[in-house]
């Protein structure tokens, strides 16, 4: 039903609790969104980010995030992904709902970037490439991801949206090494 039909009324109806008795948990209909929203950042990080700062820095790393960033969002194609879903809703207004929302994903995107920039330093990726664009192109697949997914029902995007992550690897990979040149005698 997404962040904008979520109400005290609706939690109290599937909690089978009185509305005072949720209102005095949350105290508002928008502290309930916003509680929704901290709690799905909490289980995004148990579930995409920390297992993947266990990966060695740089590539493993950053594979690892958007692996389980593809995987998370597979998971939720019934339920969608409120990151996606409640920027939809709440893109054009302005609240505290969506500055939780937006502070939430600003966040992953932070983490991401670092990441970005831990596999330029590793050499992983070209010193030039920029960590902006990358996590952009990254993002993009994820959209893409979820709305063919979601909306269309289209078979083997979770395959299109790893292959244009190796994409991504590839055109902003580092160059293998060359051999310095033999010295004619």
């Amino acid at each position: 039903m997404g962040l904008e039909g979520l109400s005290i009324g609706a939690l109290a109806e599937l909690m089978q609790m009185s509305k005072s008795g949720v209102f005095a948990h949350f105290g508002s209909r928008e502290e309930l969104q916003i509680s929704v929203i901290r709690e799905y950042h909490s289980r995004f990080e148990d579930e995409v980010f920390f297992p993947a700062i266990l990966e060695p820095r740089g590539l493993p790393r950053l594979r690892a995030l958007f692996e389980r960033w593809v995987r998370r969002v597979s998971v939720e194609l019934d339920s969608g992904c409120i990151y996606i879903s409640g920027a939809v809703e709440f893109d054009d207004r302005p609240g505290p709902v969506r500055d939780a929302l937006a502070a939430m994903v600003q966040a992953w995107h932070a983490a991401l970037e670092r990441a970005i920039r831990g596999a330029i330093e590793q050499g992983h990726l070209r010193a030039g490439a920029d960590p902006t664009q990358i996590l952009f192109e990254m993002h993009g697949l994820i959209l893409a991801l979820h709305h063919d997914a979601r909306f269309l029902r289209i078979p083997g995007v979770l395959d299109r949206a790893r292959t244009g992550f190796e994409r991504i690897v590839s055109q902003y990979g580092a160059e293998a090494p060359r051999p310095a040149p033999r010295r004619r005698r």
